[in-house]
C-alpha cells in the first residue's frame, strides 16, 4: 500500500474548517496531520508538521492565506498549496497562482472534486475548480495580450508551455525533454518576449484564451 498523502488544513471558521478535515478523514489515501485558524498559527506547525498537501482559506485574520502561501513555500518549495475561497472572491485567483498555489476551489466543492484535485496536485499538476474556469478564462483575459496576430511557436516551445501548465517546475521539465534547465529558461523567455507576457501567468491565460493549451 502507498504512503498517505499527508495533509495540513487552515482556515478561521471553525465549523467549516473541521468539516474538511471529517472529509478527508473518509479518505482511504489521506491522513490529516493538522489544522490552523490563520495563516501565522500555521506557519508556526509546519516545520513539525511537514504535510505534501496544504488546503488553505485566503482571507483570514493575523495573517492571510496569500501571504502563509508565499512564506510556507520558501521554506519548502515542494510544498503543494490548494486556495479555498468562496464565490466572488474569485479575483484572489491571479494572486494565488502568482504566491505559488497548486489548485484553488470554490468552499462548496463536492467530495469527488476535493478527492480529485488531491490526487492531481500531488502529481505536482494545478487544478481549479470547474465553476472557476469560466472565470479564469473570461476575467483576466480582459488583460491578456491582444492576439490580432496569433504568434508562431516552435513545437518545442508548445512542448514547453503544456508542461508549465500542468505545474512543472524547470527542472522537471528538463528531465522530462531531455534538455539542461537553462535551456528551459530560454524557452520561457523567448514564450513570454513573443506573446508579450508579463509573466509566467499572462503566458498561461494568452495561452488558454487562443487553445493552445487547455486546463
Amino acid at each position: 500500500m502507498s504512503e498517505a498523502i499527508k495533509i495540513f488544513v487552515v482556515d478561521d471558521h471553525e465549523l467549516f474548517r473541521k468539516g474538511v478535515i471529517m472529509v478527508l478523514k473518509k479518505m482511504d489515501d489521506v491522513e490529516v496531520i493538522g489544522e490552523a485558524s490563520n495563516g501565522k498559527e500555521f506557519l508556526n506547525l509546519l516545520n513539525s508538521r511537514r504535510p505534501n498537501i496544504v488546503f488553505i482559506d485566503i482571507k483570514m485574520p493575523i495573517m492571510n492565506g496569500i501571504d502563509a502561501t508565499i512564506e510556507a513555500l520558501s521554506r519548502y518549495p515542494e510544498l503543494k498549496i490548494i486556495a479555498l475561497s468562496m464565490f466572488g472572491e474569485e479575483e484572489y485567483l491571479h494572486k494565488m497562482i502568482n504566491a505559488g498555489a497548486k489548485g484553488f476551489l470554490l468552499k462548496n466543492s463536492s467530495i469527488e472534486e476535493i478527492e480529485r484535485s488531491i490526487h492531481i496536485v500531488n502529481e505536482g499538476k494545478n487544478c481549479y475548480s470547474d465553476d472557476l474556469l469560466g472565470y479564469f478564462t473570461n476575467k483576466f483575459i480582459d488583460n491578456s495580450p491582444k492576439d490580432n496576430d496569433l504568434v508562431k511557436l516552435t513545437r518545442r516551445e508548445i512542448e514547453v508551455l503544456n508542461l508549465v501548465s500542468m505545474g512543472l517546475s524547470n527542472t522537471e521539465i528538463a528531465d522530462k525533454l531531455f534538455i539542461s534547465k537553462r535551456t528551459v529558461d530560454g524557452h520561457k523567455a523567448n514564450l513570454i518576449q513573443k506573446t508579450g507576457s508579463k509573466n509566467i501567468v499572462d503566458l498561461l491565460i494568452y495561452s488558454i484564451k487562443n487553445n493552445i493549451i487547455k486546463i
